[in-house]
């Protein structure tokens, strides 16, 4: 008998500064997973490529493309568009691929409500410091943003944080190494789910 598994879709959200990134380039040397690239309107950030970090669009592609229906999520966050490209993620779902996308609460929402393939197919993760304190710590450290964004940025993360029970897992940030074992844990319990396998 041959045993072939469905692709997953893990989903990973967090606030603003909550240490996604840190632990996506941690996992990502020896990922064993395709990484899908969102596409956004604002600028890229220092070090950050097109292709790579982001497809960087201006606002008048993101919206003839969400007009046409080809983002399977998209979202208006901190005053930018922030989308996925549904034929991206698809395509690598039927060939039993897992994929890891990384989007805001809003984007894990419609993921949610999406039914059919993508629904059977997803892993959500809300990923979260355990304390705002700590969050605005982290902010302040990162000086990427002034003072106005990062109190936009708190006030968003209040709400986003309200989310967390509507996600499978929770992921509370501690140090990197511990993130990287929990979220690895993660992904080998749900690659060995016996509802993944077709036979």
């Amino acid at each position: 008998m041959t045993l072939r598994r469905r692709g997953i879709l893990f989903v990973l959200s967090a606030p603003s500064g909550a240490g996604k990134s840190t632990l996506l380039n941690a996992i990502r040397p020896g990922a064993d997973f395709t990484f899908s690239i969102s596409c956004t309107t604002r600028p890229p950030r220092p070090g950050e490529l097109d292709g790579r970090d982001y497809h960087f669009l201006s606002s008048d592609d993101f919206e003839r493309k969400a007009a046409a229906g080809e983002f399977l999520e998209y979202a208006n966050v901190h005053g930018n568009y922030y989308g996925t490209l549904r034929s991206a993620v698809l395509e690598r779902l039927e060939a039993g691929e897992d994929v890891l996308l990384e989007i805001d609460v809003q984007g894990a929402a419609s993921i949610r409500s999406a039914g059919g393939a993508i629904a059977d197919s997803l892993v959500d993760v809300f990923m979260m410091p355990e304390s705002l304190g700590e969050l605005d710590r982290r902010l302040h450290k990162r000086g990427t943003e002034d003072p106005a964004q990062i109190e936009l940025r708190l006030a968003n993360a209040r709400r986003e944080i309200a989310s967390w029970p509507e996600f499978r897992y929770l992921l509370i940030t501690t140090t990197v190494e511990e993130d990287v074992a929990n979220f690895t844990a993660i992904v080998r319990a749900e690659r060995q789910a016996a509802r993944r396998i077709v036979h």
